[in-house]
């Protein structure tokens, strides 16, 4: 079942009862002109079992402690917000496999070579989806991503990744001075949010299969403490631009994050996507990415399973 995904971005109450969670206003719970009946009929209560994701981007949020706890049983990513309303936190739950120490160890005793293959199939994977979303979206020649794609070895030790981002950002958003960057211009603030969604599915998918989100089969920042989802959501990546390419070719003005936009972003985990030849939510997908990950880990497969683009 496709998890819903719970955006709140003006003052709320946030709290639990009866395993559901309580959404109550303050503009109504502080007046005192109205009838209690009246206040109890305006809440608004959801099922924590059918929550996957939660975005926090107002200061005046209060969210209850007993919230939080059923909220990371279930498995729920809890995002936070900054002041201008980009996604700055992730709170996971600290276990969410039954077999978590067993899948820890295969995890950290992972080969060099092992991860340097798993390396090599996620780029290959991810500049072909770039191919795909760019002749989608634009009809540009593709053919030499594609041999980069073909040409990316062990570790993509010659960077086919980087090269292929050149020529894909160019043709994808051939705007006066853009280039990827999270501080350059627009449309790089919507890239940012729908990125910074997507890494909070892969992580919350990662804890679920029971892995170690920090310990990465490529990226290794010290500071970092979602290096292996970073490293998971490269193939994704397309999705989220092909999505921020609809946005911004439909629009007139993408500076600004509104709620429009973010409403669109916020679609995210329910994109369409094709893997192992069937169609399927990406949150869903992603899961079948993870499971298969831990699978590669453990010596029972030998390729983690990707999206494509359908």
């Amino acid at each position: 079942m496709i998890k819903k995904t719970l955006y709140f971005g003006n003052p709320a109450y946030l709290s639990l009862r009866n395993a559901q969670l309580v959404i109550r206003l303050p503009e109504i719970v502080k007046n005192d002109t109205l009838p209690e009946h009246f206040k109890q009929s305006a809440e608004i209560t959801k099922p924590i079992e059918d929550i996957g994701i939660i975005v926090l981007d107002n200061k005046q949020i209060t969210i209850t402690s007993g919230l939080l706890e059923a909220l990371l049983e279930n498995n729920c990513a809890v995002i936070t917000c900054d002041s201008k309303s980009m996604p700055t936190g992730l709170m996971l739950p600290l276990c969410g496999n039954t077999t978590q120490s067993e899948r820890f160890r295969h995890q950290i005793e992972a080969s060099l070579p092992l991860k340097k293959q798993l390396w090599q199939q996620t780029i290959k994977t991810k500049i072909e989806n770039q191919a795909a979303i760019l002749k989608k979206c634009t009809g540009k020649e593709v053919r030499c991503m594609n041999k980069w794609a073909t040409d990316v070895k062990s570790g993509d030790s010659e960077n086919q990744e980087a090269r292929a981002a050149a020529y894909y950002w160019k043709n994808l958003f051939p705007i006066e001075g853009f280039t990827r960057d999270r501080d350059s211009i627009p449309p790089n603030n919507l890239l940012n949010y729908g990125y910074s969604i997507l890494r909070a599915i892969v992580a919350r998918s990662l804890v679920a299969s029971g892995l170690l989100p920090t310990l990465g089969i490529h990226h290794h920042n010290r500071y970092n403490a979602y290096c292996l989802a970073d490293d998971i959501m490269e193939p994704y990546r397309p999705f989220v631009d092909e999505l921020v390419y609809h946005i911004v070719t439909g629009s007139d003005n993408y500076d600004v994050l509104d709620k429009d936009i973010k409403s669109q972003l916020l679609t995210i985990p329910t994109l369409d996507v094709v893997i192992a030849g069937k169609r399927s939510p990406l949150m869903v997908s992603v899961s079948q990415t993870t499971a298969s990950l831990y699978k590669c880990f453990s010596g029972e497969l030998r390729k983690i399973t990707y999206p494509e683009i359908g």
